[in-house]
């Protein structure tokens, strides 16, 4: 079978196309750390290529003669939680396992068996490591996969038994150098005990060196991935894509290879690899991906269920926080799994996860609105904005404090709402891209409806700005601060049509005082401007 994009599991070259994980780290600063018997973290968010990065060092570090080096996941321990003995045994297990199977070296299951019925569950593993390290002619260096998968006290016993082999070194044989690895870094495990008494990873493991963060692929990689399919097939990408790409991805691997296999593979015609791949053919992919909700995608629900991750999230959806609120071992624990990124302004990570967040948060309510595409558009097929705003005052009016209340996202709530209803006529037809941003105090919405070639629109699109502001001070300063807003961000999309929407959640105001439309003229711009 010829290369193609993965999207599932270790990234093989023979099979994939791939980007050299070497390439993705620092390996000067890796080997400075593992020749100074360090142990240290290698942290990023899920499939972005660690366990592929893993395997390919075990491999350079054992072809270069120095080091014994032994790749293992701990993953299988996850669900003994806190029965410290089962835990122990699957860790210990897959430590066995390893050996046999990648160094055919059998002499630690022996071990295991006369050390587990004297050391238990509480020692063994520090024990066994010893005796390896004192057997083996060259100094062990020990790749830990998904160990924050781990929870309670096992994850507790792993570390412990780490770091006290660590202390006693160099009296007392023990492994060289370790290498934890997982979504976070070791600072962000949140170890609850069968005491539900709280302990860190840090103060379990604060023999850490130093933490390294796999990043996301270079413009440039991601231009030698796609290549690489290009060279194999002939079948060639449209340039105008990769900035799209870029903007939809910032990079992220597992987002960049499923667009691959959606434009490459999903996409049936595009098959036949004389069919080059287009803009338009790439734009159906990205639709396709974002509803299709796969794993990878629907995991941001879970995530958004921690409290960490909602106090962050729900200050960027609704704008009105400053980074200076939040507490920064939260905005880091997020940043880490992927989510936003920090620096230079917090930010969500991405146009797709952009997306995707406020569609998740409101699924359940996007497919019980009981409005149609058709209802809204024009005997010409373009999007009838005011009708459409009408509606969604009434809809606000009579579902706002009833939905809001069950959103997870209630500080939120009403721009979120906006979205879902936007959400449930636009799709299929059109694109919503979202801006968000602390201290914005605004969410910027920007509509992009393909206008019906049969009527003569070849190629046109109708654009649409939404600003979206909740009342914070008085009507007119609220109207008098977005129409500037509003005006600035549709002259920076080209918009044909712009409306400021002021959502008014002062308790004790009568509906029919909040309900307002009004017409605008702000530096010769036309704006319509709802309240509700």
């Amino acid at each position: 079978m010829r290369r193609h994009f993965n999207t599932t599991g270790p990234v093989h070259p023979e099979e994939h196309y791939a980007i050299d994980p070497m390439t993705r780290l620092d390996w000067e600063e890796v080997r400075f750390l593992i020749a100074a018997k360090k142990f240290f973290v290698l942290h990023a968010p899920r499939q972005t290529g660690k366990t592929s990065t893993l395997l390919v060092m075990m491999d350079v570090l054992n072809q270069s003669g120095e080091y014994t080096a032994l790749y293992m996941n701990v993953e299988s321990a996850q669900s003994a939680r806190d029965d410290v003995a089962a835990g122990m045994k699957a860790i210990i297990g897959s430590l066995t396992y390893g050996a046999e199977a990648r160094l055919r070296d059998s002499r630690l299951q022996k071990w295991r068996d006369e050390l587990w019925p004297v050391l238990g569950e509480h020692a063994t593993l520090r024990e066994l490591l010893s005796r390896w390290a004192q057997a083996s002619d060259k100094p062990i260096v020990l790749m830990i996969d998904e160990v924050d998968a781990l929870v309670g006290d096992t994850l507790i016993s792993l570390l412990r038994q780490l770091r006290e082999g660590y202390i006693g070194r160099p009296g007392i044989p023990f492994i060289h150098s370790v290498i934890l690895c997982g979504v976070r870094d070791v600072r962000d495990y949140r170890i609850h005990t069968r005491h539900n008494e709280i302990i860190t990873g840090g103060s379990a493991f604060n023999i850490k060196a130093k933490s390294l963060v796999m990043g996301s692929f270079r413009k440039d990689e991601i231009a030698t991935l796609y290549a690489q399919h290009t060279q194999d097939t002939g079948q060639t990408f449209d340039a105008a894509i990769f900035p799209e790409l870029w903007e939809d991805t910032r990079g992220q691997p597992w987002l960049v290879n499923a667009l691959g296999h959606e434009m490459t593979w999903e996409d049936k015609s595009a098959r036949d690899r004389a069919t080059p791949i287009t803009l338009e053919r790439y734009h159906a992919a990205r639709e396709r991906l974002i509803q299709s909700r796969t794993t990878h995608l629907s995991q941001l629900s879970d995530k958004l269920r921690e409290a960490r991750v909602h106090g962050v999230i729900s200050a960027l959806l609704a704008g009105e926080s400053s980074q200076e609120t939040l507490a920064l071992d939260d905005v880091e624990y997020v940043a880490d799994l992927g989510l936003i990124e920090a620096r230079p302004q917090m930010r969500i990570a991405n146009r797709i996860y952009q997306e995707v967040i406020p569609r998740e948060l409101t699924w359940t309510k996007q497919i019980s609105i009981a409005h149609e595409q058709v209802w809204y558009l024009t005997p010409q097929r373009r999007l009838d904005m005011p009708k459409l705003l009408a509606a969604f005052q009434q809809f606000f009016r009579e579902n706002a404090d009833a939905w809001i209340e069950r959103f997870d996202y209630k500080e939120a709530g009403p721009q979120l709402l906006m979205q879902a209803f936007l959400q449930r006529i636009i799709n299929g037809g059109g694109r919503i891209n979202r801006e968000y941003g602390l201290g914005r105090k605004r969410t910027d919405l920007f509509i992009e409806w393909p206008l019906d070639e049969e009527q003569g629109f070849y190629g046109k699109v109708q654009r649409i700005v939404l600003e979206l502001k909740i009342l914070y001070k008085s009507w007119e300063a609220t109207v008098t601060e977005g129409l500037g807003q509003t005006a600035g961000y549709a002259d920076q999309c080209g918009a044909d049509e712009a409306h400021l929407i002021v959502f008014d959640r002062r308790s004790g105001i009568a509906w029919d005082d909040k309900i307002r439309q009004q017409q605008e003229n702000h530096q010769g711009r036309a704006i319509g401007v709802w309240g509700m």
